[in-house]
Parts: structure tokens; C-alpha cells; sequence
């Protein structure tokens, strides 16, 4: 499981962050704070702490600050910038402080999940070690870069979406549209259609499988995998 603080100064705002990080498959939500001091107290006592969702605005410092305090004192953990402050100035010092991503306020379950999703897959590639290939160096810096849910066109089912989703997600490799029915229980038509949709969005990638004979099988990949 990925140890998550949530920082945030208002008790619900953090409270409905928390209750989204725990919907995310693999996060699990190690403690609250509500101000910079409570954080770092937090991060002093945890006994493993992974990610930080920070929030910028923060009633006795500032986010910024708190990230620099992290580092002074050595911590590493990764941190998150979930706030409403979006001025250039704030994003480029976030970044220059090591924040790994910066999610504007406010945000739906969506954009939070896809965030998540991108950490744990950095995680998982930079937890094989060893030399990395340019390949896999555009891997890792791409990583977090994966774009926001979609909003679902008419017609289409959340739920459908998030098993196909899931099961391109937790592949070891492409997957054609009736391996997709067949992990999810959906015709292969209703496959098909979630899996093109993935791809419009740039969620998924098409790769084409030649036989010995006929028109080439189409086959899905997970875009952060590819």
C-alpha cells in the first residue's frame, strides 16, 4: 500500500480528499493535518509515509514552506500540491522544491484518481532499479504526466468504463478488445467501444498484431505502460 498524508487546512476539504485517496486502489490514508506545523509533526511521527497531498494555503506557512522544511530535515517523501493556488510563480516554485504534481482546486474524484494512478505506476517503474535506457528514461519522466478523466459521452457507463479501465490498467500487455470482454463479463462490442474511447483520450494506445493471414488484430495498451 502507498502511505498517504492529507494536508489540508479546512477539517472537510481534507476529509473528502482523504475519503477519495482511500476509493484509489493500492492508496491508503495514514494521517490528516490541517496546518504546516500538525504536517510536519505528521511526517516526524509516521512510521512510513510514502506521498503528501499538500495543500498551498495553510494557516501558519505556507505549503512551499513545508516542502522546504521536508528537505531540510531530510525527508524525501513525495509530495503533491493539491491547492488553489494557481498563479505561475507558486506552480514554478512547487516545482523547483521537488513537488512531483500540482492539482488545481477545485477537483472532482476523477482528477485526483488519475493522479494517483500515474504516482503508483512512477512508483512501480522506478522500483525495477537498475540503468535505464533513453526509453526508459522518457518512461519515468512521462509517468506523472498522464492526462485528466475523461467526462464519459452520453451513453457510456461509469462502471463499464472503470472495468475496462481496470483490466487494461493491471495487463502485462496489449489486450484485444474480446480478451477485454472476457476479463470483464461485457460483449465485444461494448469492449471495443470503452477501449476506442480510451484511446480518443489518449488513456489508451493502439498496437496492431499481424497474422498469417486476414486484416491485423487491433490491440490495447495502457498509455503509461506503452
Amino acid at each position: 500500500m502507498i502511505e498517504v498524508l492529507v494536508v489540508d487546512d479546512d477539517i472537510r476539504v481534507a476529509r473528502v480528499n482523504a475519503a477519495y485517496v482511500e476509493k484509489v486502489p493500492g492508496f491508503h490514508v495514514a494521517g490528516e493535518a490541517h496546518s504546516a506545523e500538525e504536517a510536519l509533526r505528521q511526517v516526524e511521527l509516521l512510521p512510513r509515509l510514502d506521498l503528501v497531498l499538500l495543500d498551498h494555503y495553510l494557516p501558519d506557512e505556507t505549503g512551499l514552506a513545508v516542502v522546504q522544511e521536508m528537505r531540510r530535515r531530510g525527508h524525501q517523501t513525495d509530495v503533491i500540491m493539491v491547492t488553489a493556488a494557481r498563479d505561475v510563480t507558486t506552480v514554478q516554485a512547487a516545482m523547483r522544491h521537488g513537488a512531483l504534481q500540482y492539482l488545481v482546486k477545485p477537483f472532482a474524484f476523477a482528477g485526483l484518481r488519475a493522479k494517483l494512478e500515474a504516482y503508483a505506476e512512477l512508483r512501480r517503474t522506478l522500483d525495477g532499479g537498475g540503468e535505464a535506457e533513453q526509453a526508459e528514461v522518457d518512461r519515468i519522466f512521462g509517468a506523472l504526466s498522464a492526462p485528466s478523466e475523461p467526462d464519459l459521452p452520453k451513453g457510456h457507463s461509469p462502471t463499464t468504463a472503470e472495468l475496462v479501465r481496470r483490466s487494461l490498467m493491471n495487463a502485462d500487455g496489449p489486450l484485444s478488445a474480446q480478451e477485454i470482454a472476457e476479463r470483464t463479463g461485457v460483449s465485444r462490442q461494448t469492449a471495443q467501444r470503452y477501449l476506442k474511447l480510451l484511446e480518443r483520450t489518449g488513456r489508451a494506445r493502439l498496437t496492431l498484431k499481424y497474422g498469417d493471414a486476414g486484416r491485423p488484430e487491433h490491440r490495447y495498451v495502457w498509455a503509461t505502460r506503452a
